[in-house]
């Protein structure tokens, strides 16, 4: 600690950060109390404090399965990045977490808010939130609170009124929020845009590879919680609730009741109170149709997911069938599949066919219901592809689910984007990171060097490809789209 760096005057209390590369930067700023107290339901806000707190280290991540960084029930912190504690009320871009709202905070290097900041000129916020079955699990009607299953995206609202209050002293704008986040960060974005209780709390928002289009439904969302009770040997809600920590989060790895497979899987929870209707269906929410959407999707996600498989290379002829029944969502016969992209793609190997059937009929299904739901009702939309593959095991992998993360933040000067610390993809990421900026500043992507990015509509599908070569193409991939348009996505143990 030394006198100049930099002290914020928040609502509970001061809060002194850091000086980082002409950045000031705050970490583990308390936003909620000690979730222990309120388990299972709403957190309640934090004890105003007298002395000047501590913000130079990131708090504790919510109590998980496979934890790589310390854990708690006192988890409800958030960390700002800002130019300077001024008046500029410059927009702010508050970032939600992936992790399948099962894993991860607020604190993985690649959300580092810095260069955004000194790209743009914003304010940047990351945030922890209860997970898994401490901010998914669903208890009403068994002695717990109605709101159970869905804590976890209440403290996001806690943490967003949070920034309602106090950003102006970060130099931010409260009237100019944008949130976004990756795969299950994703999934919290567009379950925020379908709760009364988060809309008037954010402006603009974008969905990258968060293809959820509905939450867990109730009765599924119950055998899940009887599911983790089992598991830990709780013989009522009474004495789950006084559990300790560490019992329930090695319950909480149990199979999937629903699945059969993996964890036991928490989500955002359709309990017809927090969370009235699910996100996608039958349509997108009115009541958001007005919010400044991106939604975002890379080429090859599963290569994510099939990294061992595609890295040995060994799919072929004889066993793709098989694999790909494994990997995909939608119900097709994969015998039929495998035939009609041989078709498609004559030129492609077995492996590169198990990416790109797996992409497809696994994680592409969802953007495009979203995208498509968006635009019936003319709502400002844009959507995007990530073509740009990673480097590793010599492109194999493609651009995987998670690629754009490092892109987004500017950020691929780190090994953990996978990116290549490139002059390519640097250039990439800037595109990609002033698009984000722009959208949070005047709720519109365009601008800069941008080629102009129209809205995605049902009769253009204009979608802008960040590649090499960024490019706005109509409706890519669609041959592929049209085979598949007849079988629904229904997505799994929802």
């Amino acid at each position: 600690m030394n006198a100049t760096d930099p002290v914020a005057v928040t609502r509970h209390g001061r809060v002194r950060g850091l000086r980082e590369g002409g950045v000031l930067v705050f970490r583990g700023v308390r936003y909620g109390a000690d979730t222990q107290t309120t388990r299972f339901a709403r957190a309640a806000l934090p004890a105003p404090w007298q002395d000047i707190a501590p913000a130079t280290a990131y708090g504790a991540a919510a109590p998980q399965t496979h934890a790589d960084e310390p854990v708690s029930e006192d988890c409800l912190f958030l960390n700002v990045w800002t130019p300077a504690l001024d008046n500029a009320r410059r927009p702010v871009m508050v970032y939600l977490h992936g992790g399948a709202h099962a894993h991860g905070s607020g604190s993985d290097t690649l959300y580092d808010g810095g260069n955004l900041v000194r790209r743009g000129d914003v304010v940047v916020l990351t945030l922890n939130h209860r997970l898994a079955g401490f901010g998914y699990g669903y208890f009403a009607g068994v002695g717990g609170p109605e709101e159970s299953g869905n804590v976890g995206n209440l403290d996001i609202c806690m943490a967003l009124r949070w920034v309602r209050d106090n950003i102006v002293a970060f130099g931010g704008d409260p009237g100019r929020v944008m949130i976004f986040g990756q795969s299950g960060g994703g999934a919290k974005v567009v379950s925020l845009m379908a709760m009364e209780e988060a809309r008037p709390l954010f402006h603009s928002a974008a969905t990258m590879s968060g293809q959820h289009v509905t939450a867990i439904g109730p009765m599924n969302a119950r055998r899940r919680a009887a599911a983790w009770m089992t598991a830990a040997g709780a013989e009522s809600f009474a004495s789950l609730r006084e559990m300790p920590m560490e019992r329930l989060v090695e319950a909480m790895g149990a199979t999937d009741p629903i699945e059969g497979k993996g964890e036991i899987s928490f989500a955002s929870t359709l309990d017809h109170r927090a969370l009235k209707r699910h996100p996608f269906h039958p349509d997108a929410p009115s009541e958001a149709a007005h919010i400044p959407l991106i939604i975002g999707n890379t080429h090859d996600e599963t290569g994510y997911w099939l990294a061992p498989i595609l890295k040995a290379g060994d799919t072929d002829w004889d066993n793709l069938e098989a694999r790909v029944a494994r990997q995909i969502v939608k119900d097709a016969d994969p015998a039929w599949l495998v035939a009609q992209y041989r078709v498609l793609y004559p030129d492609r190997s077995a492996g590169q066919l198990l990416l790109a059937m797996s992409t497809a009929a696994r994680s592409w299904s969802g953007h495009l219901v979203q995208a498509e739901a968006r635009a019936r009702q003319n709502g400002p939309t844009w959507m995007y592809q990530l073509d740009y593959p990673s480097p590793e095991a010599g492109g194999v992998l493609g651009a995987f689910h998670t690629l754009d993360i490092g892109l987004v933040f500017a950020n691929t000067h780190l090994l953990a984007a996978r990116t290549g610390n490139t002059p390519d993809a640097a250039r990439l990421a800037g595109e990609m990171a002033d698009a984000f900026i722009r959208l949070a500043r005047a709720g519109d992507p365009n601008g800069g060097t941008l080629p102009h990015w129209p809205r995605f509509t049902l009769e253009q599908r204009a979608t802008m490809i960040f590649d090499r070569t960024v490019r706005v193409e109509n409706d890519p991939r669609g041959a592929e789209r049209r085979l598949l348009a007849p079988i629904p996505y229904i997505k799994p143990g929802g």
